[in-house]
């Protein structure tokens, strides 16, 4: 079994048992609140950040280049709304009735640490590939992976695939507020075919670097799960 296909299985397999809970109709703001600070304070406020630490390391000058356009999205929106991605996400709270300040503060779950500092970790120490394996093909990436490089993925238009998120449909979310999801969608494609090519096209040749990064993304995925495990319990859920 190739490198990809070694990796999709691990993508295969992000999910977590308390997603159900937000495709429906049923959590409360406070709930609401505590994932989304999780989400905020972990990885989505600083994920610019997490993404130039690995560029700091010296990588490939393709690589580089990936990574600088990737950032620069993630940190100015250039290629989408002129708007960070972390400003995106709070106009989101924003449109949630949430305050942002019980977003950007507060307490997180020790596996949430945990998880932080685990892509602390990945991003900020070498090989570089293995902070790119795990923030670009992990943590940007999702359940939909494999249908994704085989081109398989069916999407509704954005207009129709925004209302019927569930932050829209069920939590009253206007649509404006939704550009975060909007800006995901204009850019993913690129990013995503972006992420692949640079593990598979630049990878140092020889043993064990194919190992290492396998090893890393499944660690990542141990550590999300254990993320999502703390979140759901802070939040009052139960499998």
């Amino acid at each position: 079994m190739n490198l990809e296909e070694q990796l999709l299985s691990v993508m295969d397999k992000k999910d977590h048992w308390a997603w159900k809970y937000f495709t429906r109709p049923g959590l409360s703001k406070e709930q609401l609140t505590i994932h989304f600070r999780h989400e905020f304070l972990t990885y989505v406020r600083d994920f610019p950040v997490l993404l130039a630490r690995v560029l700091g390391q010296g990588p490939p000058g393709e690589v580089r280049s990936a990574l600088a356009s990737n950032i620069d999205e993630e940190q100015t929106g250039h290629y989408s709304f002129g708007v960070s991605h972390p400003e995106l996400f709070l106009q989101m709270m924003d449109g949630l009735g949430i305050d942002r300040g019980a977003v950007s503060e507060g307490p997180i779950e020790p596996e949430a640490i945990a998880y932080r500092a685990f892509l602390d970790g990945c991003s900020g120490s070498p090989p570089w590939f293995v902070g790119a394996a795990v923030m670009t093909i992990f943590v940007e990436g999702s359940l939909h992976e494999r249908a994704e490089r085989r081109g398989e993925r069916l999407q509704l238009p954005v207009e129709e695939a925004i209302a019927a998120h569930p932050m829209v449909r069920f939590y009253g979310c206007p649509p404006v507020a939704m550009r975060l999801a909007m800006a995901h969608r204009a850019v993913e494609g690129d990013h995503r075919k972006d992420a692949w090519d640079m593990l598979l096209h630049h990878l140092p040749a020889g043993p064990g670097a194919g190992e290492t990064v396998l090893e890393a993304v499944e660690q990542a995925h141990g550590s999300w799960l254990f993320y999502r495990d703390g979140v759901a319990r802070a939040m009052g859920l139960g499998p």
